[in-house]
């Protein structure tokens, strides 16, 4: 905020200084159409604009649009009413928003916090939900690229999948008709609903998802741990035949407890976020496995960030 003036600011990761965005390139169209005219909207609302510091942007290729605004205060009724007048001016215009409040311990939804995307994998629609602050691929047309690779890379495949960290189903769905059966686990509790939403949405009756993370699943396998979750979901891991497993690990890449426990596998089908954890797991990786098959996807033109796809063979 200046004075009447209000606009959006980034941070320089360098300096940390701050400076005005108007327009944001690198997002989607609809995201640039509409961060004008939320924010002419909002400067002239004292209600709406009052110790907002944050807004969220989470855009559809099949149109729908979800906005988040961050403030440093408790939101009344008062806002509701502004928020769902600002709501029904910008879908007037021709958008189709959903709005989100959110502040200290309080999240206030209009509609939904979700939007409904569909991707296109070899000319197949998939539908997925992505819940508002869940981790979701930003770039979908690059998403579609990788699920079209990740397909192609485990075509021929033989018995169940295994795969961790899976999100909201985002590959499970598409790697799916590639195998008897897939079993995944991921450990956040909107991502696993979203799962169990999208499963559901996509009618593909193979794939079961189990809430526990990579390293408990680890525990289970080697047979440290029960859990009485894999008992309530009717799961025995020992009637699954995983000669493959998909890891799509946070940034921090895989524990070596869950490299070794990967390294048990024929086939690791690999994606990564982070080029320095993706080397230092590789190593592990590659003490027992070859690297068959490289991708590197651009999920953001223009900066640093790589995601990469490996496919690795167990050395014979």
């Amino acid at each position: 905020h200046e004075g009447d003036d209000m606009y959006y600011i980034m941070f320089n990761q360098e300096t940390h200084e701050k400076y005005r965005v108007d327009q944001f390139p690198a997002a989607s169209r609809l995201i640039n159409d509409l961060m004008p005219l939320l924010m002419d909207a909002m400067k002239g609302s004292p209600i709406l604009r009052h110790k907002l510091f944050q807004v969220d942007f989470l855009s559809t290729l099949s149109g729908e649009i979800l906005v988040s605004l961050l403030y440093h205060r408790q939101l009344s009724e008062e806002w509701t009413t502004a928020a769902q007048a600002l709501k029904q001016r910008l879908n007037d215009e021709g958008f189709n928003l959903n709005l989100i409040g959110r502040a200290r311990k309080m999240k206030v939804v209009l509609d939904r916090d979700y939007v409904v995307e569909k991707l296109q994998v070899n000319g197949q629609p998939y539908i997925y939900k992505q819940v508002e602050n869940s981790f979701t691929q930003p770039n979908a047309k690059v998403a579609e690229k990788m699920l079209e690779w990740a397909v192609d890379c485990t075509q021929e495949s033989n018995g169940d999948l295994l795969e961790l960290y899976c999100g909201n189903g985002n590959f499970s769905l598409a790697l799916a008709q590639n195998f008897e059966r897939v079993l995944a686990t991921e450990l956040a509790k909107p991502s696993v609903e979203a799962a169990q939403f999208n499963i559901a949405a996509n009618q593909i009756d193979n794939v079961q998802i189990i809430r526990m993370s990579a390293e408990e699943f680890t525990q289970a396998m080697e047979g440290k741990r029960e859990f009485n979750r894999l008992k309530d979901a009717g799961v025995v891991l020992q009637s699954y035949r995983c000669n493959t497993i998909f890891v799509d690990p946070p940034r921090s890449g895989m524990d070596i407890d869950t490299c070794k426990m990967v390294q048990g596998y024929e086939r690791i089908l690999y994606i990564s976020c982070n080029p320095e954890t993706l080397q230092e797991n590789l190593q592990v990786l590659g003490e027992t496995h070859q690297v068959v098959r490289f991708a590197l996807f651009d999920q953001f033109p223009y900066t640093h960030h790589m995601e990469a796809g490996v496919m690795l063979e167990l050395i014979k």
